[in-house]
């Protein structure tokens, strides 16, 4: 026992003796995007540069792999990127990551940019104005132009789309110039990435200037980049990376739970759940559940459609399909009506999402799905709902007043009739002669209510 006492007091001892020592010890703060960068993107690495400074961190290392992501976000990113107090080291990483589009500009914007070997970054042309429909005529010879100019003599003045275009892309140059100049970078190349979509491999962008280094790991990027001198807002610091503490910082679970909610395809879910649910109370009020569940989801999508590109005529199209569609079950219309719902709600369903950006569509199969389930409820489901609702009673106190009994003894105020093969006990104001049959007025808890029908003694019912 009394070796059992030494033994803890010395392992508290030397565990005191390192706190200073962990306590003192320089730190790097890693925040990685994986995948698409969108608005739980841009929340993460906000937090994670907040914390770094907090915790006095002499560096953050943000590591790239993304095919792009939403413009909003981006700027959002490289805002907080711009007034940063600590360097940001933006590496593209492992080896077969990619900083394409929003990552290139992402990376022209850090202290410092470093990629891994087979890597590769750039095809930075904003997608959501990329050419779309037929492919480029190929180049015509000179006897051809001079036709086309004999047979125009006007020049034809460029479309909306291709104003529209022209102007989308003459802005994300200018944007990614500057921030090429602002680090010292090549930035005749990063106008040929927006421009023409080009793209570089690790090796290629070290030698045209658009990195800084070339590196395998990070333990090796930090020992490049020792004694580097980098311009920070107001001041300009040299970077002291040895026996740096990397603490790598994971997405919390605000960042997690928005980053769920603004996936297009559950945003899509929600607000389907949400009307869905609303339209269920309101049909049968009582539920409260469905109520409760479907504001929650509705509000929740409403959120995520706020931070998501959408296109609101494509959300008008859904609720008109969905209407329509509840009309057809309600007024049988020989499916005009619910025809033109599928329709109006599919064409919306695809075009909810303004953007082509990888990552943010909506999954074709998934639209099909609830296109087809929308239908069969709505059409089918609520229309038997409906049909039903219009049935005569056939059970309850509802069905009971207003039928047929017959009287099976005489009585003066108070005796027994059958109604519906069982035996009742009945209440009457005027006296009843077996065999009379008379009409159910009332329902008093077992006790009927009858009066003397003026039709003739019959058969009991």
């Amino acid at each position: 026992m009394m070796l059992q006492r030494i033994g803890w007091l010395f392992f508290l001892l030397a565990l005191g003796s390192t706190a200073p020592v962990l306590a003192s010890q320089p730190l790097a703060i890693q925040l990685d995007i994986d995948g698409p960068i969108g608005p739980a993107t841009s929340d993460y690495i906000h937090r994670g540069l907040a914390q770094a400074q907090q915790r006095d961190a002499r560096l953050v290392i943000l590591r790239l792999d993304t095919p792009g992501g939403l413009d909003s976000s981006m700027r959002e990113i490289i805002k907080d990127i711009l007034a940063s107090p600590i360097p940001v080291l933006a590496y593209v990483a492992p080896n077969g990551a990619r900083a394409a589009s929003a990552g290139t500009y992402i990376l022209y914007a850090s202290h410092i940019a470093a990629m891994a070997p087979a890597t590769n970054l750039g095809a930075a042309t904003p997608v959501q104005i990329a050419p779309v429909g037929s492919p480029p005529s190929p180049p015509k010879s000179p006897l051809e132009k001079d036709k086309d100019q004999e047979d125009s003599p006007t020049p034809l003045a460029p479309s909306n789309q291709d104003a529209l275009r022209n102007k989308a892309v003459n802005d994300a140059v200018a944007y990614i110039q500057g921030l090429a100049k602002l680090r010292g970078r090549n930035a005749e190349w990063a106008e040929k990435a927006v421009r023409q979509g080009a793209s570089l491999d690790a090796g290629a962008a070290l030698e045209q200037k658009v990195i800084e280094l070339l590196a395998d790991n990070i333990p090796e990027l930090l020992e490049q980049i020792h004694g580097r001198e980098v311009k920070l807002p107001g001041k300009t610091v040299s970077l002291d990376t040895q026996n740096l503490l990397i603490e790598v910082i994971e997405p919390d679970w605000r960042s997690r739970l928005l980053g769920t909610i603004t996936n297009p395809n559950i945003a899509y879910l929600l607000m389907l759940i949400g009307v869905y649910g609303l339209i269920l109370e309101f049909a049968n009020p009582g539920t409260i559940v469905a109520g409760v569940v479907g504001a929650i989801c509705l509000l929740l999508a409403l959120y995520a459609f706020q931070v998501l590109p959408v296109n609101y005529a494509g959300l008008a199209l859904i609720l008109l399909g969905i209407a329509l569609m509840v009309a057809e079950a309600f007024a049988p219309s020989f499916g005009a009506l619910g025809i033109g719902g599928v329709i109006a709600f599919a064409i919306g369903s695809v075009i909810l999402i303004d953007t082509e950006v990888p990552g943010y569509g909506i999954n074709p199969a998934l639209i099909a799905a609830l296109t087809l389930f929308s239908a069969l409820i709505f059409i089918f489901v609520i229309g038997m709902l409906v049909r039903a609702r219009e049935r005569p009673v056939v059970s309850g106190s509802e069905q009971m007043v207003g039928s047929i009994a017959v009287v099976i003894e005489d009585f003066d105020t108070e005796g027994r009739v059958r109604a519906h093969s069982e035996l009742w006990q009945a209440r009457s104001t005027a006296p009843l002669q077996k065999g009379q049959q008379v009409i159910i007025t009332a329902m008093d808890g077992l006790t009927l209510h009858v009066e003397p029908s003026p039709d003739k003694q019959g058969e009991s019912p």
